[in-house]
């Protein structure tokens, strides 16, 4: 009996230390490469290594990229791009080398949390890969099941247009033309456990009604707030509206259990003439504020901030090339409280030249999604040079250690018993 208590309590402590140790961070960031000045990989995993991200969504299997990552216990994100949809999804064979070649080479060393087959595919220009989608993912899955790499999920990414109504929140629903091709797919992520994957973008909201109270509404901002007599949840800010208008069209599709995470959100910190919102203030109160809303929660959203540096060979407006937190050189573009040798101080003041009240004020409660009250908490400031050490890689657990714990979790329960 003694002995059965010992091994009893050593499962406990296992249990508590492996809960420690792997718990999964909510916040990721977006690294695009549509840009010809980006810095090595090995010193943007050095930069990683220095801020709040414990996740990296990558839009292509860059093997620099992630062989950069190695060792740093962050977790990727590995994009497929719409293009190379049609031939996953025609030929298993193709699914299987894809995944022998982009991803089990690098695993377990580096850590993958996903594969994400396309961005907006659904509504992309190219309408035949509607209906592709769901076959590649299905490839990638039953290719990555028969591997050590098997607990790897597969999802695809779309965006908020996918939505037919959101507003008020709790009225939530899909296109009826797109629901026989999101239909199975829901299907599919209901049963593996993958979460249905969204961009959110309160800044394009702002642009299409570029009033005071929406701006402040969009930077979690003080207003008047947004009553959703459906649920009985009045919104403090567009980001909790946006995500649970998302929900809402799943409950309404009939999958209500099926995870949210949002693969994009941000704020561009500069735009052309005419480019309403568009500010290094606005850019900065909005991730700023975001990042301690996402604190502050119970149960926050996994959230990828877009995105780690400018993209400067994208097509468009400038907006769409300055999205970046951090410079080419490290550096940040602006203060937005994420790196981790910060210190607290006050959130960013709104922009001078947008209205749009008084930045959140710490012990400032708003409703967030669950319906519970949570207080804004205040962003940080004094950022210290971006590179650090490896040392810093010794608070994120390694794959291997996560394996070894489980490992030993098991043995215990045997002996046990």
């Amino acid at each position: 009996m003694e002995k059965k208590r010992l091994f009893l309590l050593m499962f406990t402590l296992l249990q508590a230390f492996f809960a420690s140790t792997t718990c999964q961070p909510y916040l990721g960031v977006n690294y695009g490469e549509m840009a010809d000045n980006l810095p090595p990989p090995q010193e943007t995993a050095n930069l990683l290594a220095s801020t709040n991200f414990y996740k990296l969504r990558l839009y292509n299997a860059n093997h620099s990229i992630i062989q950069s990552m190695a060792g740093t216990g962050i977790s990727l994100v590995l994009g497929v791009s719409n293009g190379d949809i049609p031939s996953l999804a025609t030929n298993p064979l193709a699914a299987t080398n894809w995944v022998s070649t982009n991803l089990l080479p690098f695993y377990p060393a580096t850590s993958f949390y996903s594969v994400s087959v396309g961005n907006e595919a659904l509504n992309s220009s190219d309408p035949s890969l509607s209906s592709l989608i769901l076959p590649a993912m299905r490839n990638l899955r039953a290719a990555i099941s028969v591997t050590s790499a098997a607990d790897v999920k597969v999802s695809t990414v779309h965006s908020m247009v996918i939505l037919s109504q959101s507003e008020p929140p709790s009225s939530g629903a899909f296109h009826s033309d797109l629901i026989q091709f999101l239909a199975p797919i829901l299907d599919f992520l209901s049963q593996t456990g993958s979460p249905f994957m969204i961009n959110p973008y309160p800044y394009f909201a702002y642009t299409s009604d570029p009033q005071a109270e929406t701006l402040a509404f969009c930077l979690f901002q003080p207003n008047p707030g947004r009553f959703d007599p459906g649920s009985g949840i009045t919104y403090s800010n567009m980001f909790d509206a946006q995500v649970d208008a998302v929900r809402a069209a799943l409950k309404t599709a009939g999958y209500p259990g099926v995870d949210v995470v949002v693969a994009e959100t941000g704020w561009p910190y500069r735009g052309d003439e005419g480019e309403v919102g568009a500010s290094l203030e606005n850019a900065r109160a909005y991730n700023g504020n975001l990042v301690a809303h996402l604190k502050g929660m119970v149960q926050p959203v996994e959230t990828y901030i877009f995105a780690l540096y400018d993209e400067d060979l994208k097509p468009g407006p400038l907006s769409e090339r300055s999205f970046g937190l951090f410079h080419p050189n490290l550096t940040p573009i602006y203060d937005a409280g994420l790196l981790k040798s910060t210190q607290p101080g006050s959130l960013p003041a709104p922009s001078s030249t947008n209205p749009g009240g008084e930045a959140l004020k710490p012990g400032n409660c708003s409703s967030e999604m669950a319906g519970e009250l949570v207080c804004g908490e205040p962003a940080v400031q004094n950022l210290p040079n971006a590179a650090v050490g490896r040392r810093e890689l010794l608070t994120r657990p390694h794959p291997v250690w996560q394996w070894l714990l489980r490992w030993l979790t098991w043995l215990t329960l045997v002996l046990a018993y």
